[in-house]
């Protein structure tokens, strides 16, 4: 399958990274809209073909998959563009800025016949499954609750600074452990309750989440670009809890007892660097004629952003785009 990249930024790399990993993928074209930025990104990463402009690369009939690497701000335009071109796409988190646009993408690609998915890795790596096998083996009891966290001091990294590109912690960090928790916890939000402290440029710095599900589970999040937590994942059971070491790409499982003593741990397979699972359960998924990949369906992408745009209009965060 030929892979293509619209948007040769930072995370643009990693993915290229995961690309050069797979056989059955051809690293075919790059876009930016400098030319020579893409020429570059195209040679530092054995791409075939560099173009100037995304329409320009769209327009190529080569191109099947394309991984849309823009701010969170340009998600929708050229997610749509990808679609009306007849491309499948990968689109990076968060997917949209907001549901609205989403429900629209999603529209237009079941429409269409093609693929759309979000490009959150966690939904894809097999830690997904290794963490679902010991919570249901019932090594610690009846589950109640979980913590996860996660941050990185991401002061000086002006996109994720500027309200026009949709900054803030809440779309770029919050959707890790949003989604870590609802990937456990299998019913439905009940309550909802978020804090944040507020950017003098009116995003997000740090915000804590609480999650309260009709089953009576309850989940507390928080994310941080100001400090360097320690991004775990705990699972509270009865008999015990689980440790998820980094819920933005796990390192680690352990499992203790009820006397806080370690009685299993699990290492998670060798990897490229993670973002190789998202592009082959695309491939699998294109092949199959599907519209959506099961590890992250249209309903998981639609949930998510509804309860983010429920908590920024709680905090009257809206950002210039919408």
């Amino acid at each position: 399958m030929k892979l293509s990249i619209l948007g040769p930024g930072g995370i643009a790399r990693s993915m290229a990274t995961a690309v050069k990993g797979l056989d059955e993928v051809e690293a075919y074209a790059v876009a930016s809209r400098d030319y020579e930025k893409a020429k570059a990104f195209a040679e530092e990463w054995g791409f075939a073909k560099a173009y100037g402009s995304y329409e320009e690369m769209l327009e190529d009939p080569e191109v099947e998959l394309v991984y849309v690497a823009t701010p969170h701000s340009h998600h929708y335009t050229y997610a749509k563009m990808c679609l009306e071109h007849g491309k499948h796409v990968l689109v990076e988190k968060a997917f949209t800025v907001n549901a609205k646009q989403a429900e629209e993408l999603i529209a237009l690609a079941e429409e269409k016949n093609l693929l759309i998915t979000e490009a959150i890795w966690t939904r894809y790596m097999p830690s997904r499954k290794m963490i679902d096998e010991i919570t249901a083996s019932g090594v610690i009891g009846e589950i109640t609750s979980l913590t996860a966290n996660l941050g990185y001091p991401l002061k000086h990294v002006e996109r994720l600074q500027n309200p026009e590109l949709a900054g803030g912690a809440l779309l770029d960090l919050s959707v890790y452990p949003i989604n870590f928790a609802l990937m456990v916890f299998h019913g439905q939000v009940k309550d909802m309750q978020a804090t944040a402290v507020m950017s003098p440029k009116g995003i997000d710095w740090m915000n804590s989440i609480t999650l309260t599900f009709d089953d009576g589970k309850m989940a507390v999040l928080h994310s941080n670009m100001l400090a360097l937590p320690d991004r775990e994942g705990v699972i509270n059971g009865e008999k015990g809890y689980i440790e998820v070491q980094n819920i933005n790409n796990c390192e680690e499982i352990r499992v203790f007892d009820s006397n806080r003593e370690m009685i299993a741990r699990y290492k998670v397979p060798e990897q490229i660097n993670g973002y190789e699972y998202e592009v082959l359960s695309c491939m699998k998924a294109i092949k199959e004629g599907k519209s959506e990949c099961p590890e992250m369906p249209h309903s998981e992408i639609l949930r998510v952003l509804r309860m983010m745009d429920r908590i920024r209009e709680n905090w009257g965060m809206k950002f210039p785009c919408e």
